[in-house]
């Protein structure tokens, strides 16, 4: 008896380590969804999608302190998989044109942040990762390769050519 009241216990507690980690770390996610797929609803949609796959898994992973880091490389991947969707879509339906603003007008409505999205959504993939997992998650680099699935080297090689992308694009804008 013993023994299934362990078992009936299980859901409860799943479903309590996965509240507490949603408590904690679904604002952060949602800014890295965002940043990876610019669009707040989207990336509400894959975090939640991402806790959702943590609670399904939860059973069969064995060390649950790595629980964290499931749900960051989840959520990369997520977002990998809704930009190559986006993609098809896009290229499968004719684009529609629409009045562009006059240079000064463009200029004046574009902020600071603005730019900087911008400059970072232009890098290549895995560029703008590891940008946003280091400098707007503040992840180190360890964390940002088990994440990605790479070594700290390739990490360091994406961030210095990603900072060197930025800096010449930010430069031009100013």
């Amino acid at each position: 008896m013993g023994e299934l009241q362990g078992e009936m216990s299980l859901p409860a507690d799943r479903r309590a380590a996965v509240a507490a980690l949603y408590q904690v770390h679904q604002r952060s996610l949602i800014s890295l969804a965002y940043l990876l797929v610019d669009d707040v609803g989207t990336a509400e949609d894959i975090v939640q999608d991402a806790f959702v796959a943590l609670y399904h898994h939860w059973g069969r992973m064995r060390d649950h302190e790595l629980a964290l880091a499931y749900l960051r490389t989840t959520t990369v991947n997520m977002c990998r998989s809704r930009l190559r969707h986006r993609r098809v879509e896009r290229s499968t339906t004719l684009p529609m044109l629409e009045a562009e603003a006059s240079a000064d007008a463009q200029t004046l409505a574009r902020s600071a942040a603005a730019d900087l999205v911008d400059a970072i959504g232009a890098l290549p993939r895995r560029q703008r990762e590891v940008v946003v997992l280091r400098y707007f998650l503040d992840l180190s680099e360890r964390d940002i390769a088990q994440t990605l699935g790479v070594s700290t080297g390739s990490v360091k090689k994406h961030a210095n050519r990603a900072l060197s992308a930025l800096a010449l694009r930010l430069e031009a804008w100013a």
